[in-house]
């Protein structure tokens, strides 16, 4: 499973964060039509990247010789660093600057080439992250991996815990993507401290976020028409009622009237049957 993981891992990471959702649903049923529920279920964690992390991870897939230049960058740094050599690391640093601008530009280019717009693209947390890549040498290893799911920032010095670094390994389950409030790596201090960018929402997610307010929107208004007309159903049915009553009310008192009639009826029918039969005997 590790290396089927992997792959599914690497064309997962390398392809547009709007492109995951899909690719990996294609990934976890070709893993479930193959039976294999573990690799399935290890697929299925797999957590969507930042835009920026994809454009490193891209930067990593596509040219990796690049990813190299700055391994070897970094190492030269850190020997000069080591060693104080002042005027080595005066030109590294400029080698350094120049180095993650260029890669940026480069990682902005590639996702241009299938790409609508490329105007708000995070460059800046690109470079952040190429940045800390150069500082640290466990943040290069993972930038090298090309399946970071988050941007990293380079924040300076100080004896601090490691980082809870965002990456998605290939050699087993992929537990590291499983929440985002994991607990931060135990291991013993490093004198760099790197920890995960809080990136900007880009397009699609700032679409997805005012869909779904127009939508709790529209439920809203949905929610008061159905008040309002259960309130406006049931004043007509009170009135219907009170229709109701008062016509049967209206019913009884004419029924009450008309056996009234009929008895003075009657009676105005004897007294003139009477007042003949004494008219018939004086005849």
């Amino acid at each position: 499973m590790p290396d089927a993981l992997g792959a599914a891992a690497a064309r997962l990471y390398s392809a547009p964060p709007e492109d995951f959702i899909a690719l990996r649903a294609e990934e976890v049923a070709k893993a479930r039509a193959a039976r294999d529920t573990a690799l399935a279920a290890a697929i299925g964690k797999l957590r969507k990247p930042t835009v920026a992390a994809w454009l490193v991870n891209r930067l990593a897939h596509e040219r990796p010789e690049l990813i190299g230049e700055l391994m070897t960058l970094a190492d030269e740094l850190r020997t000069a660093q080591r060693e104080l050599r002042g005027a080595d690391l005066r030109e590294l640093s400029v080698r350094r600057r120049a180095t993650v601008s260029a890669l940026a530009r480069e990682a902005i280019r590639l996702a241009g080439a299938g790409r609508a717009a490329t105007t708000n693209l995070p460059a800046a947390e690109v470079e952040a992250t190429l940045a800390a890549a150069l500082a640290d040498e466990e943040v290069a290893a993972l930038v090298r991996t090309g399946r970071l799911t988050k941007a990293l920032e380079y924040t300076g010095f100080g004896e601090t815990p490691r980082p809870n670094l965002r990456l998605v390994q290939g050699t087993g389950p992929a537990t590291a993507d499983e929440a985002d409030d994991e607990d931060e790596h135990s291991a013993p201090a490093r004198v760099s401290k790197v920890t995960p960018i809080r990136s900007a929402p880009d397009e699609t997610e700032r679409e997805r976020r005012a869909a779904a307010r127009r939508a709790e929107e529209e439920r809203k208004r949905a929610e008061e028409e159905h008040s309002r007309l259960v309130r406006q159903a049931r004043k007509e049915l009170m009135t219907a009622l009170q229709q109701v009553a008062d016509a049967e009310s209206a019913k009884v008192e004419a029924e009450r009237a008309v056996a009234a009639a009929d008895k003075a009826i009657r009676l105005a029918e004897k007294r003139v049957k009477i007042a003949q039969d004494a008219l018939a005997d004086l005849g």
